[in-house]
């Protein structure tokens, strides 16, 4: 084969493999990284001198046998005349010749310093700008002077190297292009939440870089060609996370970080989305079929609304506040597939928070429910409300909404039995008629009442009884389709440090089929959505009285 078709072979498995011969034979991962650099730097010159080859791997190794015999030859000449002279003289004689470049070499200087590990750069910093002497800096960091020396020669050699190239690197702008996530947060934000460490652009590529392996600090520096003093604070940021426990990225040891949360690249979000997409059709005539059929069972829970009582209660709003539960079925059925049959001996992490996401793509989706509590208001002990939010439906507020300060949830409050208009203040009445406006209140004569659903507390088990029965026993053979598929599309791209977390990739897979089933039952005019996008459907409310 041609010398030229080497270039052909370098991929990860062959950097890895470069780097595990460097490793073994170096005193750290710095000196393997030079070592393995070195290495590459001369197979690429010698895939462009020409000629042919008879076996490539053995070729490979061959030249990577004789760079690390001239890289001992040239440490052991290095060591030699470094360790011969006086640290402190050559650091005069340094700056000195200092004196006599111009202002752009020398900003050329201090820049390559800040690219270098900080291992290598705090003694840079200590001996040429602090002007420490090698015993002292040994003892500020509690490491040998031998060791001072040997950092100091591989951190000048290698400013050295990189200020000879400066014509071709120093005016390199930052490799920063844009690059959006969309990820999810399951469980309580408040114990730590480390989604708002990672929306700066630098931080979202390091967390690209260690999606797939362990990555240091010098390569990340060196593919985004941002000073490493940088890298290495935001990856101890991304790894700490906000309460130190939970980050974005994990330490793997020897200076590495790999991604610590579930993270679909474009290609793979797409692939999930269409394995659900195919099945969608079939599962959303099973769902429309289900909620026609147990009509009756959905109106037979204990509303405490003034039309269900008087006999005329409104299908459209049960449904719509039951649609949390019904649209995610079929996900629910994959989950649970996935758990029995592909996943049972993997171990799910235990944290009150886990994060999940995928590169943004033209995927629609708005699923969301908030919900938010109050205690002693309006005679009431306790109550709880939510509200859906929708590609149909716009919500009344978001979570930790304060009822207290929300003067149309308190008249719906107050209307649950009905409320005399003639009893309200100018001021209720203005706030009354808003509260009509937006779908929480309707008028019968001189009386306002609760449109929005409202149920007893002490019902609650019970809310969602019919609509859980599609969670086993049916879509059945579309599950097993879906989750064989998924199972597959898991073990082929999520890292296997992340296979616990497998239920994420699924979620994100079925994401968009709860939109699909919604619109389904919009589309046979079995679910009917707010005609401006706000009003009673997809709210509602649970309460306790107070004792009396």
């Amino acid at each position: 084969m041609k010398k030229q078709e080497i270039l052909n072979y370098f991929d990860d498995e062959l950097m890895d493999k470069l780097f595990a011969f460097s490793y073994a034979r170096t005193n750290d991962s710095y000196e393997a990284q030079e070592l393995c650099s070195d290495i590459m730097y001369a197979l690429v010159k010698a895939a462009r001198s020409g000629g042919e080859i008879t076996n490539l791997y053995p070729f490979i190794w061959r030249v990577a046998r004789n760079v690390y015999y001239d890289f001992l030859k040239g440490k052991k000449q290095r060591q030699a005349v470094f360790c011969e002279g006086s640290l402190e003289e050559e650091n005069t004689a340094l700056s000195d010749a200092e004196e006599d470049e111009s202002e752009e070499l020398l900003e050329a200087i201090y820049r390559q310093i800040a690219f270098l590990t900080k291992i290598y750069r705090e003694v840079m910093i200590l001996f040429y700008i602090d002007g420490a002497s090698t015993a002292q800096i040994a003892k500020t960091l509690q490491i040998s002077e031998t060791t001072v020396r040997q950092r100091l020669l591989w951190a000048r050699q290698k400013v050295k190297d990189e200020v000879k190239d400066m014509d071709e690197t120093y005016d390199r702008p930052l490799a920063l292009a844009k690059m959006n996530y969309s990820i999810w947060a399951d469980g309580n934000p408040d114990w730590g939440d480390p989604r708002d460490l990672g929306v700066r652009t630098l931080s979202k590529h390091m967390i690209w870089l260690c999606r797939k392996k362990p990555v240091g600090a010098a390569e990340i520096a060196e593919k985004l060609n941002v000073p490493t003093v940088y890298v290495e604070e935001e990856l101890e940021l991304l790894a700490n996370g906000k309460n130190g426990e939970y980050g974005l990225l994990r330490r793997t040891g020897n200076g590495r970080y790999v991604i610590n949360f579930i993270l679909l690249e474009k290609a793979v979000m797409k692939k999930a989305v269409a394995i659900y997409a195919e099945q969608m059709p079939k599962v959303c005539q099973i769902i429309a079929n289900y909620v026609q059929k147990h009509r009756e069972e959905y109106l037979s829970f204990p509303y405490l609304n003034h039309r269900f009582i008087k006999g005329e209660p409104d299908f459209n709003l049960v449904l719509w506040q039951q649609m949390y539960m019904i649209s995610d079925s079929f996900r629910e059925n994959v989950r649970r597939i996935l758990a029995e049959t592909y996943f049972a001996d993997y171990k799910e992490p235990q944290r009150p928070l886990s994060v999940f996401g995928h590169v943004s793509c033209n995927i629609p989706y708005t699923a969301g429910m908030d919900t938010t509590y109050a205690e002693n208001l309006c005679g009431f002990r306790w109550i709880q409300v939510s509200n859906l939010s929708r590609p149909h439906i716009r919500s009344h507020f978001f979570a930790g909404h304060n009822i207290s300060t929300d003067p149309q949830l308190q008249m719906a409050l107050r209307a649950i039995g009905g409320l005399k208009i003639s009893s309200l203040t100018n001021d209720e009445k203005e706030h009354a008629a808003k509260a009509v406006e937006s779908g929480y209140l309707y008028r019968e004569g001189d009386q306002l009442y609760t449109k929005i659903l409202v149920y007893p507390m002490q019902e609650d088990g019970r809310l969602y009884e019919v609509s859980a029965r599609l969670f086993r026993g049916y879509f059945e053979k579309e599950a097993q389709e879906v989750a064989e598929k998924i199972a597959a599309l898991i073990k082929k791209s999520v890292p296997g440090h992340l296979l616990g977390e497998w239920k994420y990739v699924n979620a994100l897979a079925g994401m968009q089929s709860v939109n699909l089933v919604e619109n389904a039952l919009i589309e046979q005019g079995i679910l009917t959505p707010p005609e401006d996008g706000i009003g009673a459907e997809g709210c509602w409310m649970s309460v306790l009285k107070e004792e009396k």
